[in-house]
């Protein structure tokens, strides 16, 4: 008998990990997303996300789609990102203190175009996308779920697919507003198999599915000088500011197996197991922004609320997740950040930013989340050429790199596994991130 069950088990478990893998293409994946944990372009990770609401270039599709409508110009950007960690974790049941140290790679690609050519309505209407896919392209899905012994980073590691869509248009004199998609993947799998007490299988079925999963982000921007003092100079003139919603998001697969073993477990009554699992979760966001530019310089200020504390009903339906019972915080981030030209061409752009931790719990079971407080600096250099000698428009070279410093804190290792022998083991959890980006722009 407990041969049999074993064997069950095993059976099992090569079900679900051929329809987890063909569904999702398993890899190390986290909570996080390269928009939210890093920045897209290098001006957004320069300036930690602090200009990132007043980003005239592709990034703004998802920091403030209305600022789409800021420059007239059309622009096609291309660019890459590389975020190097080492995020420890000391303890006494650990011979090293790293935990992780895989580095995230991507590529990114966005447009931005107007749209009113090719209507009879004069009223300029921008259209634009931003795409990054990881590994320098070689994932296009990056999904991991699973529970942890010696503990995992919550939003670190490699990231999934990024895909935003959105548009804007002018209301009134200053005033623009801007609509946007974050468009993640919920995936189903469903795998039946008749097999042997050997394992070898036969009357295989797979079936694997998936379906965008599309949620709205809202913004709109208003130059406050060009609003209230249209006609005449002011106090107000330089003043912009920005409000921005942007609804929460998930990556989702669901797995269904279904295993019959004739003589032993009966078609009418097959072996069965279903799980549900999330991963790549970002939080309902509610920002506003303020900015002051002059000729020569710019400065900026954002605060960002996170709404980690809806995590927790994710996870009460998360069939790897839900016995963490882990308790998540509401989050405000402030950042603030500068740009200064330097002659008419070249460009820098400073940024710092503190992120307290969203994560409440010292001890989630089975699952032993780490997750700290973090000061984000920035710093990163422009170019925009206006005059080349092939192309007829502007062309804008970037540069950025970004400081994550995880302040060190104390987790309790938790599990259920009889094998395990680290059970209410204190950990204390710190790490660095360095965060290295570039990209073109070409305007047109």
């Amino acid at each position: 008998m407990v041969s049999t069950s074993r064997f069950r088990i095993r059976t099992l478990s090569r079900s679900v990990a051929a329809a987890t893998f063909l569904a999702s293409a398993t890899v190390s994946a986290n909570m996080g997303n390269i928009g939210t944990t890093y920045g897209l372009l290098p001006t957004d990770i320069a300036s930690a996300q602090a200009l990132s609401m007043f980003n005239t270039q592709v990034s703004a599709t998802y920091y403030n789609p209305a600022y789409l409508a800021k420059d007239p110009r059309g622009e096609l950007t291309g660019g890459f990102l590389h975020g190097a960690h080492e995020l420890r974790a000391e303890g006494a049941d650990r011979t090293g203190s790293i935990v992780s140290d895989r580095p995230s790679q991507n590529v990114l690609i966005g447009m931005k175009t107007n749209l009113s050519s090719l209507t009879r309505v004069k009223h300029p209407i921008y259209l634009g996308f931003v795409a990054g896919v990881e590994k320098l392209g070689k994932e296009l899905l990056a999904f991991n779920s699973e529970t942890s012994n010696s503990g995992q980073f919550l939003t670190y590691e490699r990231q999934p697919l990024f895909l935003n869509l959105g548009g804007a248009t002018t209301l009134w004199r200053g005033i623009d507003a801007g609509f946007a998609t974050r468009i993640t993947l919920h995936s189903e799998a469903s795998l039946s198999a008749t097999t042997d007490l050997a394992g070898n299988t036969q009357y295989e079925s797979l079936s694997v599915n998936a379906k965008p999963s599309i949620r709205t982000i809202l913004s709109t921007s208003i130059d406050l000088g060009e609003t209230l003092c249209p006609d005449s100079d002011c106090f107000l003139d330089g003043f912009e500011t920005a409000f921005v919603y942007r609804s929460s998001s998930n990556t989702r697969t669901t797995v269904e197996a279904n295993t019959v073993i004739p003589g032993l477990i009966p078609a009418s009554d097959p072996l069965q197991f279903a799980i549900s699992t999330y991963d790549s979760y970002q939080p309902t966001v509610y920002a506003v922004g303020l900015q002051y530019s002059a000729s020569d310089w710019r400065v900026g200020l954002t605060l960002e609320q996170q709404n980690w504390s809806d995590l927790e009903d994710e996870f009460a339906g998360d069939d790897i997740k839900d016995q963490a019972a882990a308790q998540f915080d509401d989050i405000l981030i402030p950042r603030i950040g500068g740009e200064m030209k330097l002659g008419d061409t070249f460009g820098v752009t400073a940024g710092l930013a503190f992120q307290p931790t969203a994560l409440k719990s010292t001890s989630t079971q089975d699952v032993n989340y780490f997750d700290n407080d973090k000061y984000i600096v920035g710093l990163g250099l422009s170019a925009e050429y206006k005059r080349t000698r092939i192309l007829a428009y502007p062309v804008r070279l970037d540069l950025g790199y970004q400081y994550q410093m995880l302040q060190e804190r104390d987790f309790t290792i938790s599990t259920t596994d009889p094998d395990a022998s680290n059970n209410g083991t204190v950990v204390s959890t710190d790490g660095d991130v360095h965060v290295f980006s570039g990209s073109v722009t070409l305007k047109f």
